[in-house]
């Protein structure tokens, strides 16, 4: 089974207040460094593979630079990686080569190199098309920036093209998002990913919303409830215009879904690279359970060359993630697929989850196919914590801020 590659490049122009991932300012002075880490890690990815217990597959269908800001290394840099890639693994041919990127950070040159490394998708990270939301938590674009990155994307061929948008942002009102979510569709944008903020510890402004503050905005971030409502108006415009919900964030045109990201959410194997990159593979031990591995999150210990951790991933937990990542699908899980992978009895055991979640409106399900309700999407966490064991029950009714 081919092979995704993530690729992790931690580095920002500035670092947004919503912000939680294991990205930073840094002096470009690391770059270099940075990369030719990742590099050499790239170079030893048949050994990783084998030191960990996974089975290593040269051949590779989808390719993911993530941050971070990939799109601010220097050129050099960029095309460097690409360059190990190809020297390392087996790129297929029409394979899903995409780059996040912030608006504002493709120069003409960046473009071209895009186009000459094979990159055929890219994810920008609009997340308002209000300029004085977007500004509220450190965005240094303006609309009127992405709106020409797009346009000059496209002039280069690169039209399959990611719009990032955020349901929750300070200074949100329900006119304001139904105006980011017109301008996503009138764009054209073939994919549109749509979060709600996620309040944790992790980002400045989380901090500032648990402790009942006021910096960065703190004060204009909608309520839980007006959020939730940001988000069912996302799902309700843009399926009305053409970009199908296919999971619980993300929507598409037909044929643009993420190839990428559904490897996740499908469990086919990845390795990833870089500040706290993940890779999952399956155990050459035992090809009906997988092995799960990770960098460290940290810039100094990753560079240090600190060890990778290791998760083996016994055949209950490949049962549990089947349902839980499964259920991020608008397809849902096939019942009858899961038991022809793990048995019967095992599928049997969530028989009363199952049950539980139909009946508190947060499952249907239809034959042997169950999947998430408009409201179970909303709850989704609590939904995915029933098919974890000891688990509580399902009808929490709390949305979660982040999808």
């Amino acid at each position: 089974m081919s092979l995704g590659l993530y690729i992790s490049v931690p580095f920002c122009r500035t670092k947004c207040s919503y912000c939680n991932f294991a990205s930073d300012v840094f002096s470009r002075a690391v770059f270099e460094r940075y990369v030719e880490r990742v590099a050499a890690d790239i170079e030893h990815a048949a050994e990783t593979a084998e030191l960990t217990g996974g089975v290593f597959e040269r051949s590779v269908d989808s390719i993911f630079l993530g941050g971070g800001t990939p799109t601010i290394l220097d050129i050099a840099q960029l095309e460097g990686l690409f360059v190990t890639i190809s020297q390392k693994f087996a790129v297929q041919s029409g394979a899903e080569i995409t780059v996040e990127c912030a608006p504002g950070t493709l120069s003409p040159g960046m473009i071209e190199t895009l186009r000459r490394c094979g990159v055929n998708r890219v994810s920008l990270g609009v997340q308002s098309f209000v300029d004085i939301e977007a500004a509220s938590v450190g965005r240094q674009h303006k609309r009127a920036t992405v709106l020409d990155d797009m346009a000059r994307l496209r002039a280069a061929g690169i039209e399959n093209i990611n719009v990032d948008l955020i349901a929750g942002l300070p200074h949100q009102t329900a006119e304001s998002w139904e105006f980011s979510i017109a301008e996503a569709i009138a764009t054209g944008a073939p994919h549109v990913s749509v979060y709600m903020l996620e309040v944790d510890e992790d980002s400045r402004l989380g901090r500032e919303l648990m402790a009942g503050g006021t910096k960065y905005h703190a004060h204009f971030v909608p309520d839980d409830e007006l959020t939730a409502d940001f988000y069912e108006t996302a799902c309700e415009r843009l399926n009305a215009a053409g970009v199908r919900q296919y999971e619980i964030s993300n929507f598409a045109r037909g044929g643009k879904e993420s190839r990428h990201n559904l490897k996740y959410w499908t469990r086919q194997p990845y390795m990833g690279f870089g500040v706290d990159a993940h890779s999952m593979l399956i155990s050459a031990a035992n090809g009906h359970e997988a092995v799960r591995f990770a960098s460290p999150d940290l810039l100094e210990e990753y560079v240090a060359g600190k060890p990778q951790k290791k998760t083996p991933v016994s055949a209950q937990a490949a049962l549990e993630e089947a349902f839980f990542l499964g259920l991020r699908l608008n397809r849902g899980v096939n019942l009858e697929i899961i038991a022809k992978e793990f048995g019967h009895a095992a599928t049997d055991g969530f028989s009363d989850t199952i049950s539980d979640c139909v009946g508190s409106g947060l499952l249907e399900r239809s034959g042997d196919v169950i999947r998430l309700t408009p409201r179970g999407r909303l709850l989704s966490n609590e939904v995915f914590e029933r098919f974890i064991l000891d688990a509580t029950p399902c009808g929490a009714d709390t949305p979660v801020r982040r999808l």
